[in-house]
């Protein structure tokens, strides 16, 4: 039986995964040369703009063996402005490499990653990279690794008998008593390794090859293989969408049981499609197939109306969010306006590949950074030949209810315009919720689709302009008019409900409601680190007071000083360009999303 093992290669930007990457495949036998990320030739870097600027955009994936293991490896962007490529590959993974540059060690995406790795109990190898550069480091790489991510690290080439004696008590005791072996230890650490306890360290570099045939050896060794039941129909995740020469539609799946064939007809979320062709990954790219087993990864054609995160057949993926959503916005406006239809068919096209894109009718755009944007213009103007400037980015906030509020309409009574009866209660909650507090029978389903189908739409834009969330809303009213009809047997919507008689109300009482109960806007706050030396603090403070960035806490480091606190969302871009000259270039700026905060 054929094993696979679907590993993700993560890391900060310029740690050197791609490197890595390349290496792997060279040797594992799927190239002869190794591409250089500055070259632009690299094998999972195939775009065009992934090639001009060095950086990984899109996930890709590719495919080598080692032993009697299919290793998928999936190369993920490293900058954060791309992390929703980094979420979308977590759900399929069987375990990780975590690379880390022996120079600029643990770095802001480092600690990112990690925290979803850990949540998601992903098995985990880190590889420290560029152990060949001058000022690469080792033992105090170790210590900054176990206090920055995870005190459970084993360095391959140490002895590991300390870490797993906190976590297998089988070791400790062997130890106390003096019966522990070499082999109890081994299999302990491969143990802990798998479930995600223990993270193994290789030091290497991707460049000259040092430590990496050590890595590959150790793969399915310490990284559990795929497991599912190739018998029956066929079930998976779809993680990636892009679109052919022909401008067809290509899904990225990751099987998860059962096995898909040509010709199949597939069921994802309420929609469905028939499979024309498939293309498994194997010792290199995807080739054609006949069908995909469970714990394969393949491309997979003829499903027109197939979208990112659909599952097909039972759940079995991890579909939550692992990173915070985006937390910026703007305006793509055409060079042309003439251009202003096909511009919102091509961002359309753009959206299918990242959903958190969020594009909204009046072109409005959802981003993690200004990478992004740059991204964006140069792809709409080489792929599609349409130039397009953006509108300053502004931060996106969220409106939560101050309160309970309550509004209600009767059918035919007052000056309700719509044969329907909605009343709705809103007040505080966890997420978005709809519930209701009237007979399920009361009136036919689709009148409660509708309403919940415009309760979440009106919901997007709260009183101010923004998306209301964590909030309950509850029916409390419902009422219709049967279908009428004249004696000669047509229909007469006049006397009538209709599922849009409903969404309109619904949108009108909800509104209502929403203002009786009064909501609040939040803006998004970032947890911050920033180490800069010590004379330059008198400098620093005011700006950071400024910025609203108050530290929370200041520890001096030696001749540095660390300073930890939040800074709204809409002021780190500032931060980072004042940076440099406050502190002679020296000072290191961490932050990630952290939590909503009242609006000032």
């Amino acid at each position: 039986m054929v094993r696979t093992l679907n590993l993700g290669i993560l890391a900060h930007v310029d740690a050197g995964k791609t490197s890595l990457t390349e290496r792997l495949l060279q040797l594992g036998g799927v190239i002869d040369q190794i591409g250089r990320v500055d070259h632009g030739n690299t094998q999972t870097d195939s775009m065009a703009l992934e090639r001009q600027r060095g950086i990984t955009i899109k996930s890709a994936v590719v495919s080598f063996v080692v032993d009697d293991v299919t290793v998928n490896l999936i190369d993920t962007p490293g900058h954060p402005d791309f992390i929703a490529e980094v979420e979308r590959s977590l759900s399929v993974l069987d375990g990780a490499v975590l690379v880390i540059s022996a120079v600029e060690g643990v770095q802001a995406q480092t600690r990112v990653l990690m925290r979803a790795l850990q949540r998601l109990k992903i098995p985990t190898l880190i590889f420290v990279n560029k152990i060949d550069r001058m000022g690469a480091r080792h033992d105090s790489l170790l210590t900054e690794i176990a206090e920055r991510l995870t005190p459970a690290i084993v360095p391959v080439d140490s002895d590991p008998t300390d870490v797993l004696a906190t976590l297998d008590d089988s070791v400790l005791v062997g130890y106390v008593n003096g019966s522990l072996t070499a082999d109890h230890l081994h299999k302990s650490f491969v143990s802990q390794a798998k479930q995600a306890r223990a993270y193994p360290v290789f030091f290497g570099s991707a460049i000259t090859g040092a430590g990496v045939k050590e890595l590959m050896t150790a793969l399915p060794t310490f990284l559990p293989c795929a497991q599912g039941d190739t018998e029956g129909s066929g079930a998976g995740l779809v993680f990636k969408v892009e679109r052919g020469e022909r401008g067809e539609k290509i899904a990225y799946v990751r099987m998860f049981d059962g096995t898909l064939c040509v010709r199949d007809r597939v069921r994802f979320g309420d929609r469905d499609g028939k499979v024309t062709a498939i293309s498994v990954f194997d010792r290199g790219p995807a080739m054609p197939s006949p069908a995909v087993r469970a714990g394969q990864i393949a491309k997979l054609w003829g499903l027109a109306d197939i979208r990112i995160g659909d599952q097909i057949g039972e759940q079995h993926a991890r579909t939550e969010h692992h990173f915070s959503p985006p937390t910026l916005e703007t305006v793509v406006v055409p060079a042309n306006q003439t251009q202003r239809g096909a511009m919102y068919l091509a961002l359309s096209q753009l959206a299918e590949q990242d959903p958190l894109i969020n594009l909204r009718q009046d072109g409005v755009i959802s981003l993690y950074g200004e990478v992004q944007k740059e991204v964006i213009q140069a792809t709409l103007l080489n792929d599609y030949g349409i130039a397009v400037s953006f509108e300053e980015t502004t931060t996106i906030c969220i409106e939560r209810v101050a309160g309970t509020g309550e509004a209600f309409e009767i059918i035919n009574e007052g000056d309700n315009p719509y044969l329907a009866t909605v009343g709705l209660r809103v007040e505080p909650g966890t997420g978005v919720t709809f519930q209701l507090e009237v007979e399920l029978g009361s009136m036919p389903s689709a009148f409660f689709n509708a309403v919940e189908e415009s309760v979440h739409k009106t919901l997007r834009h709260g009183l101010h302009g923004w998306e209301v969330t964590d909030v309950a809303v509850t029916m409390t009213h419902s009422g219709y008019w049967a279908r009428q009809s004249h004696s000669h047997g047509t229909f007469d919507k006049s006397m009538s409900s209709t599922a849009g008689d409903f969404r309109n109300l619904t949108a009108l009482v909800l509104t209502n409601a929403l203002k009786q109960a009064g909501t609040v806007v939040y803006e998004p706050m970032h947890s911050y680190q920033l180490e800069i030396p010590g004379d330059t603090l008198s400098l620093v403070q005011p700006v950071l007071v400024r910025l609203r960035a108050f530290p929370l806490s200041s520890t001096p480091r030696n001749s540095s000083y660390l300073l930890e606190g939040d800074i709204p969302a809409a002021k780190v871009h500032e931060l980072e360009r004042l940076l440099p000259s406050l502190t002679r270039g020296e000072g290191v700026f961490e932050c990630a999303f952290d939590h909503y905060s009242v609006s000032c």
